[in-house]
């Protein structure tokens, strides 16, 4: 005898077709998995029987081999608990019903009940392109696989509840895609509540203009950490594509808030110092999603960034040029997205009052030489902006006058960015950050005045190409800022700015 019921599988962000075919022999009793199972899929004979005897139904007696097609990929994860129960009880006769339109995806308990699982969004966009008619998915995962609008979902609860629905007694109340929920948009943070800080909140204006990388440098309490915090309240609202492929990611990772069906917050990671290379970038047996994958479409927030190892820190170099991060394995290479604005902070030393004059340091020349070297000057060169935040004097402090909020600041975001998309309308990016170096003449062209003046930072500074790419990239960001269609000597002049702190602090050697 056999069957065959259909569910889906991961590789990376994207899914792909699993039947999971079963059959029944005549010979000794045996339950065996094949088509290149981990040990959760293996596992699943022991839950699939267990939950089969608890909600009354018989086990089938014989040799059963379950195999998952196709057989040259890896299948990882309990997803495919459920789909296995509905061939085992169509094999033995207890469960009469057309499966062949549907998919299912589901972790059981031993008692019956289906569990949650991970990457339940992008399984069910594929079962959609693929013109599957009906989706079977854990109850908690409703929210996420109700954003495909051209697919049935149903949420299961547990076994009985979803038998009775395909033999008809009871049918399963379809998740509304009409009702989405999505991220809470109302932050508790705002620019208002930071005293001063004038020239960093002009830079960190620029940073969520053109999504371009920064580096702030400044002794402890600055506020460094408040500035970056507040970020997330004036970049510009994601776009819906923007949501799917980062609420994908999360998805996969299994970071999504329970009840939510789409992240439309642009995501903020913070990851402690102690964090390994594989934790950035993602990897593991099946390679997950890293912290900076994570932090899609949104900000990576790396503070005491010398504090960081070596090797972590140097994972981050690709990824920031290509937008992507890739994991090689024995068993394959996956490829996650990883579009993120790099925050960064740290003190010039390790005392934290080098070169401030806010008191006098304590480090030795080595000491202070030793620790702003942790930062390598190929990764340096890839920060597009560096900016000082001093310390706020007390007159700052204590004013009762109020700051400037983030809904104003954000106004001037979103003008600057709709600039942008209209110009990079034919081409797949959305942020002057992502110029290609092809068209970074195109689309910073300067005027006689500004190119001199360039060239004389260039030498004077002795830049790098990359840098020289970055400062263009900037000044196109600021001059979109001041709704310029020319980048002037004064947008140059100030985007060089942004690139002259590290000969202050950061003396690489």
């Amino acid at each position: 005898m056999f069957d065959k019921v259909n569910s889906m599988g991961l590789i990376g962000i994207e899914a792909y077709k699993v039947e999971v075919e079963a059959s029944i022999s005549q010979g000794l009793p045996a339950f065996d998995i094949v088509g290149l199972p981990d040990i959760a899929v293996k596992e699943s004979r022991d839950r699939v029987r267990s939950a089969m005897k608890n909600c009354g139904f018989e086990f089938p007696l014989g040799r059963i081999t379950v195999n998952l097609a196709p057989a040259d990929i890896k299948k990882a994860g309990p997803l495919y608990d459920l789909p296995i129960l509905i061939a085992m009880l169509g094999l033995s006769g207890q469960l009469s019903a057309d499966t062949d339109e549907c998919v299912f995806i589901g972790e059981l308990s031993l008692g019956g009940e289906v569990r949650p699982v991970n990457g339940v969004l992008p399984m069910t966009i594929e079962a959609c392109r693929q013109e599957h008619k009906r989706i079977f998915v854990p109850y908690e995962n409703r929210a996420e696989a109700a954003v495909v609008k051209d697919i049935e979902v149903y949420p299961v609860r547990n076994i009985m509840e979803l038998y009775n629905h395909l033999t008809g007694q009871k049918p399963i109340q379809r998740a509304d895609s009409e009702s989405l929920t999505v991220t809470n948009d109302v932050y508790p943070v705002d620019f208002s509540q930071v005293k001063g800080q004038y020239e960093a909140k002009r830079a960190v204006e620029i940073a969520a203009a053109g999504s371009h990388n920064i580096l702030m440098v400044g002794p402890p309490g600055s506020g460094k950490s408040m500035l970056a915090q507040r970020i997330p309240t004036i970049l510009p609202d994601m776009t819906f594509n923007e949501m799917i492929e980062t609420t994908k990611i999360h998805s996969i990772a299994g970071c999504i808030p329970s009840g939510v069906s789409l992240i439309s917050r642009r995501p903020f990671r913070s990851p402690h110092h102690t964090i390994s290379p594989m934790g950035l970038a993602g990897g593991g047996t099946v390679p997950k999603p890293g912290e900076i994958s994570l932090a899609h479409n949104g900000v990576l927030f790396l503070d005491e960034f010398p504090e960081f190892p070596r090797p972590a820190m140097e994972v981050l170099r690709q990824p920031l040029e290509d937008g992507t991060v890739t994991i090689s394995r024995v068993s394959g290479t996956l490829t996650y997205p990883c579009s993120v604005t790099l925050v960064c902070a740290m003190n010039p030393c390790p005392c934290g009052y080098y070169g401030t004059g806010v008191r006098k340091c304590t480090c030795s020349p080595q000491a202070v030489t030793r620790y702003q070297n942790k930062i390598s000057g190929p990764l340096l060169d890839r920060i597009d902006i560096h900016i000082e935040v001093p310390a706020v004097n007390y007159e700052e402090l204590s004013s009762s006058k109020p700051a400037e909020p983030s809904a104003k600041i954000k106004e001037r975001v979103d003008k600057a960015r709709r600039i942008q998309l209209d110009r990079f309308k034919d081409l797949p990016i959305t942020s002057n950050s992502r110029i290609p170096t092809g068209k970074l003449h195109e689309f910073c062209k300067l005027n006689k005045e500004s190119d001199a003046f360039l060239k004389k930072a260039f030498d004077k500074l002795g830049l790098s190409s990359r840098a020289y790419s970055k400062i263009l990239k900037v000044a196109r960001t600021i001059a979109d800022l001041d709704d310029s269609k020319e980048i002037e000597q004064e947008h140059i002049a100030e985007a060089v700015q942004y690139r002259s702190l590290d000969r202050k602090y950061l003396k690489q050697q």
